[in-house]
């Protein structure tokens, strides 16, 4: 739908907004009417080279072919049916994404902090179910963000927040101890713990990695005092740092690993992948979702994760990401750049991360802040050695005029 087919003004469209909306976004000041590949096109025809990829969504590129094509097809055929019924596209989404990543089984949800509330769930049932009625804690990290959901917002260890102001009281048993610290953890862990839940790199945080030590001696802790490992790779998933998932990175295999964003292509979709055994945790009744696995949305996403898959876009990532962040090191006032594969923060000597952010995006580039010295950076994963020079150009520029 574009402004000039129905007749309306971009003054029009703010109007609205600001009549009907709850504004919760610093909005960027054009109309997105297109997408394609790694660009955004505004209502004047303006290019925006988009290194948000819709807050680590768009993967293989906005509008990729096979994904519209996909979506297409589902919609004359199906569009919903309701989880009481087998479908096609969830069943061969179930199949390719278990046997992609090592997981036994799936249970899908409409967005990332579904599949992470869920994952919240299974742990807790499951600890009460096998241990006793007080078995139900789980520690996250410090600094994390795992949803705006009470249960996910209670695991975001970002206590004093904005996002957690006055939203207490969160649900009891969640604690949070420092991330990268494995003996922060041991000693958090106590007899009621039942799970350790931790991002592979922490996005909103900071895109901060952790350390294979770290993630493997959370994995033998894990198994020593019989506790679940459970990851959030909502954003880290399918591609983005370089594995396929994360964890495929760092040797290490959790319990449960949670997911969503690059997954559906830009439709909305999540879900949570475990063992067989831990699956058995939810029978008929323990947990539903009217929307969740729908047609449409898991046809995308089929052809979403084929894609990263066949065109080996996880490699691409790893390629290109060091290259960009090995040019990024020489920007003005860069304190460190850090990330792993296309999942890259930059933080500056000084807190101009949301002027870059703004700015940039006058110039043509869009990307996220994250903290106040804090850029992320988390492109289409096919992207081009060119199109990150001229990220690095406008990045460059800016920050010149800012400081």
């Amino acid at each position: 739908m574009k402004l000039n087919e129905i007749g309306m003004k971009k003054e029009d469209i703010k109007e609205m907004y600001d009549t009907y909306f709850y504004e919760t976004f610093k909005r960027f000041d054009f109309i997105a009417e297109s997408g394609h590949d790694a660009y955004l096109t505004d209502e004047d025809g303006k290019e925006y080279l988009d290194f948000m990829a819709g807050i680590a969504v768009n993967s293989a590129g906005h509008c990729n072919p096979k994904v519209v094509e996909a979506i297409k097809a589902q919609c004359e055929t199906l569009i919903h049916a309701s989880n009481y019924c087998y479908t096609i596209p969830q069943g061969m989404l179930a199949k390719l994404i278990c046997e992609s990543i090592g997981m036994e089984k799936i249970y899908f949800q409409n967005s990332g902090a579904e599949a992470n509330e869920v994952m919240i769930k299974l742990a807790r049932k499951y600890g009460k179910d096998n241990y006793g009625p007080n078995r139900y804690k789980i520690v996250t990290a410090m600094n994390s963000f795992h949803g705006r959901t009470l249960a996910t917002l209670a695991a975001t260890g970002q206590p004093g927040s904005a996002i957690q102001h006055n939203y207490d009281p969160f649900i009891p048993g969640i604690t949070y101890a420092e991330f990268n610290n494995l003996k922060a953890f041991e000693e958090a862990c106590d007899e009621d713990t039942i799970a350790v839940m931790v991002e592979p790199v922490q996005g909103e945080g900071g895109v901060i990695p952790a350390t294979k030590e770290f993630l493997q001696g959370l994995r033998k802790l894990c198994d020593e005092r019989e506790m679940l490992l459970l990851f959030d790779e909502v954003q880290t998933g399918w591609g983005r740092t370089g594995s396929l998932m994360a964890y495929m990175g760092f040797d290490v295999k959790p319990d449960c690993v949670s997911m969503a964003k690059a997954m559906g292509g830009g439709m909305p979709i999540g879900a949570m992948c475990t063992s067989a055994k831990l699956a058995l945790t939810f029978g008929p009744g323990a947990h539903g979702s009217t929307y969740a696995g729908n047609p449409v949305c898991c046809a995308a996403s089929y052809a979403q994760v084929k894609e990263i898959i066949d065109n080996n876009l996880s490699e691409n990532s790893e390629r290109i990401g060091k290259y960009f962040r090995e040019i990024l090191e020489k920007l003005p006032h860069v304190k460190e750049v850090r990330g792993m594969g296309l999942m890259i923060g930059v933080e500056f000597d000084k807190d101009i991360a949301t002027d870059v952010k703004y700015n940039s995006a006058d110039e043509g580039l869009l990307m996220t802040a994250v903290r106040p010295a804090v850029i992320r950076l988390v492109p289409p994963l096919n992207v081009t050695k060119e199109q990150c020079d001229k990220a690095f150009e406008i990045i460059d520029k800016v920050v010149k005029e800012l400081v």
